[in-house]
């Protein structure tokens, strides 16, 4: 059964917030959010704020399942990931 826009923007938002407080993650988690990004921007009906976001998001978490230190990858962006989380409250 596929998930819904509101479940994809809450299961992005936990693991996104996931790696804010915990300041690391894995490449499956960065992989999850390639997906869930994808599935999203595919939708027709999508705020283009929310594309843009979703593009961010996006780029970060292929450059994250590609680093080789991830966690580090993850510290750098903790003011952008906080950001996300905020605007994704706006979608979910």
């Amino acid at each position: 059964m596929p998930l819904s826009q509101q479940d994809q923007f809450s299961l992005l938002k936990d693991i996104l917030t996931n790696h804010q407080t915990d300041c690391c993650g894995s490449v499956a988690e960065c992989e999850q959010v390639e997906r869930l990004v994808k599935s999203l921007m595919i939708n027709m009906d999508i705020d283009q704020s929310a594309l843009t976001i979703l593009e961010e998001i996006y780029r970060y978490s292929q450059t994250g399942a590609g680093t080789a230190d991830l966690d580090s990858h993850i510290s750098e962006h903790q003011g952008q990931l906080s950001e996300w989380v905020d605007e994704i409250d706006q979608y979910s």
